[in-house]
């Protein structure tokens, strides 16, 4: 062994010691790493850096801001509820539906992101459902990791294999040649879930909410029976008038929330009342002021129809308006003014359509009520202008958003162009038509300029620690492989198995993959075990693609403990889990994994 290797493997040792500990952080070890490796001579301070212009690098980039567009669009969640919905409170079928919903969904984005997504909507159906948590949270992480195994740009692993393949001067994998191995793990995984689903979330309750729901404040506010909204017909005598104006005359007692009219491409959109001209079609969204009128009397002509509250928002607007408590503080100008000469909605596009003095909620017309320091406004109105009131305008305090807020998507209304983005994406990537990352990027540009992700939420949605997690271990291998240290690591590899037949050194090249996977990064280990896999593949003349694809499996694999994957590690607070149920569940999950892997991966790729 020579003093280079010896120096490149001290310092990977160090890397892996501190990875296990924790801390730093992984990404700071990484950056670490970087600024180390030039020291040993071999490699200079330009090759340690070169990963950031790695292709693979930024692919991954690319991919977490189309992920992102599906977020912003509310399509992630949409496609989320609705096939979680199917399950009807019954815990069976909502574990299969749970798990295939987001090994669909993780196949074509980060699996990181899919279970940020997908924490709230369960906790939420735990609540309703009466079920502990943990019996759903395990299921959950494990289907993302399954999804890891479904194509090439489902997990960062699977790229970095992929690279490395390209770089030994290989053609690399196709888009979908991990769907067979992937397809039959999440199926064994799910028969596997609903038999130990029985071992999780004993004794454990059911999470309570983190905050009001809008379904709480009609209650406190006594707001039932109080929206309603009418469409204008060909002639009708509204017709060219201003919304905002209605409200002194035709709507006398009922107040504009806003107008919902006919935008580009025929989407409906709903605008604010101030200034705005109606046509027949349009669609007024009304608050009767005074919940106890009875308005369907009152206002016959105009064939009111009610909006359910109850639960779901304004019927079914509850992306777009939503409602906030705020507080009339000491320094406010609206000390002493009426809700009606305030005029929030001018201002701010906001209602107000609540109101206490202390604990007491008033049940009247509000339009004269003066407010009062301490008094608490239930405010209706879009959602960005109710986020933006909470920076204090006009003296007014922000207390609290409901919990539906989180479930807000901001460009609910380009879901479809979110839609045809990634059906273009991948077809452009199974094709071959252009290179995966060109592929990538052109998706990414056209969630930009059809409005389904801005600049600021592209930069944000990139998970930057991850990224430097990659690059700052891509060095590794260039130095091993120039230091020797590839060659003897394959040479250690067959010294122990290789006359024991090629399966074998497939099952032995998972179990390292696995093993220390358990305990540092997946990705770190991909990159560390890509090019002994090539190696041991040229040493017996066989096909790289097998031993490259036993690799990337294996480093989805990471069923075991809570820290080899940001996904199990998401999920330990929410499930109430400890580091022997990843064991206990995990384990098993491996052994299957490893047996699909033997079985299936040189009957499809041939040796």
């Amino acid at each position: 062994m020579s003093q280079d290797l010896l120096l490149v493997l001290c310092l990977l040792g160090v890397a892996i010691v501190l990875f296990s500990l924790g801390r730093p952080r992984a990404d700071v070890v990484a950056l670490l790493m970087v600024a180390a490796l030039p020291f040993t001579g071999v490699i200079d301070a330009g090759e340690a850096i070169a990963g950031f212009a790695d292709p693979s690098i930024v692919l991954i980039a690319l991919l977490f801001v189309i992920g992102e567009g599906l977020v912003r669009t509310g399509l992630a969640q949409r496609i989320s509820t609705f096939i979680l919905r199917v399950a009807r409170g019954d815990e069976t079928v909502l574990v299969v539906a749970l798990m295939a919903a987001v090994g669909a969904m993780g196949s074509v984005m980060s699996s990181t992101g899919v279970v940020a997504i997908f924490i709230p909507i369960v906790l939420r159906i735990a609540r309703g459902s009466r079920i502990a948590p943990g019996r759903l949270m395990m299921p959950l992480s494990v289907a993302a990791l399954c999804s890891g195994m479904m194509t090439l740009v489902a997990t960062a692993p699977n790229l970095v294999v992929h690279g490395e393949l390209l770089r030994e001067g290989h053609a690399g994998f196709g888009f979908f040649d991990f769907l067979p191995f992937g397809m039959v793990v999440l199926a064994l995984s799910t028969g596997w879930m609903l038999f130990a689903r029985r071992w999780l979330g004993r004794g454990a309750p059911v999470v309570s909410a983190r905050g009001p729901r809008l379904e709480d404040w009609i209650g406190e506010y006594r707001l039932q029976g109080s929206a309603f909204r009418v469409q204008l017909r060909g002639g009708s005598p509204l017709a060219g008038r201003i919304a905002s104006a209605l409200e002194g005359r035709e709507l006398a007692g009922m107040t504009v929330l806003a107008v919902e009219q006919n935008g580009r491409f025929g989407q409906r959109q709903l605008l604010s009342a101030d200034g705005r001209r109606l046509a027949p079609g349009d669609i007024l969204l009304l608050h009767l002021r005074d919940p106890a009128v009875d308005a369907i009397g009152r206002f016959e002509s105009l064939d009111l129809q009610p909006l359910a509250l109850e639960g779901g928002g304004f019927g079914g607007y509850a992306n777009d308006i939503g409602m906030a408590e705020m507080m009339v503080a000491a320094n406010s100008p609206l000390l002493g003014v009426s809700a009606k000469r305030a005029r929030l909605q001018d201002r701010h596009e906001l209602v107000v359509v609540g109101l206490k003095h202390g604990r007491t909620a008033e049940v009247r017309d509000l339009a004269d009520e003066p407010l009062e320091l301490g008094d608490t406004l239930l405010v209706a109105g879009p959602w960005p202008a109710i986020r933006a009131l909470g920076t204090g305008a006009d003296g007014l305090i922000l207390l609290g958003l409901p919990l539906e807020s989180e479930d807000v998507a901001p460009a609910a209304a380009r879901a479809p162009f979110a839609l045809a983005c990634l059906v273009l994406t991948i077809g452009l990537m199974v094709g071959g038509v252009v290179p995966n990352v060109h592929a990538a990027l052109i998706g990414c540009l056209l969630m930009g300029l059809t409005g389904c992700v801005d600049l600021r939420s592209a930069y944000r949605s990139i998970h930057w620690p991850s990224l430097v997690l990659i690059v700052g271990m891509l060095p590794f291998s260039l130095a091993l492989q120039r230091t020797g240290g590839v060659d003897l690591a394959a040479d250690l590899l067959l010294r122990a198995v290789g006359e024991a037949g090629p399966r074998v050194v497939l099952a032995a090249i998972f179990l390292v993959t696995a093993v220390f996977g358990m305990f540092i990064s997946n990705t770190a280990i991909a990159v560390l075990m890509a090019p002994v896999a090539l190696a041991i593949a040229d040493h017996l003349g066989m096909s790289p693609y097998p031993f490259a694809m036993t690799v990337a499996l294996a480093a989805s694999a990471a069923f075991m403990t809570p820290v080899s994957s940001p996904v199990n590690a998401l999920v330990v607070g929410p499930g109430g889990y400890s580091f022997g149920d990843f064991v206990r569940i995990g384990t098993p999950l491996g052994l299957m994994s490893l047996l699909v892997v033997v079985l299936m991966v040189p009957w499809l790729f041939g040796m």
